[in-house]
């Protein structure tokens, strides 16, 4: 990234990690204490590289999506091992671990809901820091390739912008990383929104 871009995409640190600090308190409370969240990475990415950036471009993975309505071409994407997706589930729903091949709907329901929660409350920190009514989409569950879902939620920002800003967060359990991450890739109108929010919150601090 160029100094330009670099700074711009600085700028809006603060406000994810504040957003990343709301979600993990939420996570805190939904897993009694076990999961947190800490905000690994921002940075802005021309649209074909995002997926090989990632890394998880081949790996077909358990998700979570949900986008915001007002704002198409927002998105922010769990993604998890099948593990992991499996531990967190059973965790959940108090029993043990399923092992068979599919899915059922106590186990989505738990992953889905873990989406609804923490998406909530990373998209009400955004709402409240910045001022833009911003209304989580309900969440969906997906199996498939990483690269095809990211794919997917990239068409609508490339009508407008050749590149994406990326923020990803990680999962740990008291402690110990975990192969979780959450991204949230706000489309380019909504990053103008709240790089605007930002500027005039620094100019309102800067007169007093």
């Amino acid at each position: 990234m160029n100094p330009t871009t670099i700074h711009r995409v600085e700028v809006l640190r603060p406000l994810f990690a504040a957003a990343t600090h709301e979600a993990s308190a939420a996570m805190c409370r939904w897993t009694d204490g076990v999961i947190s969240l800490t905000l690994d990475d921002i940075c802005e990415l021309p649209l074909e590289e995002v997926t090989a950036e990632l890394g998880f471009s081949d790996d077909f993975m358990t998700m979570v999506v949900l986008g915001i309505e007002s704002e198409p071409g927002t998105v922010l994407i769990l993604t998890f091992d099948e593990e992991n997706a499996r531990q967190l589930a059973a965790t959940l729903t108090r029993r043990q671990r399923n092992t068979t091949p599919e899915w059922d709907e106590l186990e989505i329901s738990a992953l889905t809901e873990t989406g609804n929660i923490l998406g909530c409350a990373y998209v009400n920190a955004l709402t409240r820091l910045t001022g833009q009514i911003l209304i989580p989409s309900p969440p969906y569950f997906v199996r498939d390739y990483f690269a095809s879902v990211l794919e997917q939620a990239l068409v609508e920002q490339a009508m407008s912008s050749d590149t994406a800003l990326l923020c990803r967060t990680g999962f740990h359990r008291e402690g110990e990383n975990l192969n979780w991450h959450v991204l949230f890739i706000p489309s380019k109108s909504l990053r103008e929104k709240l790089e605007r929010s930002v500027a005039s919150v620094s100019h309102d601090r800067a007169r007093r």
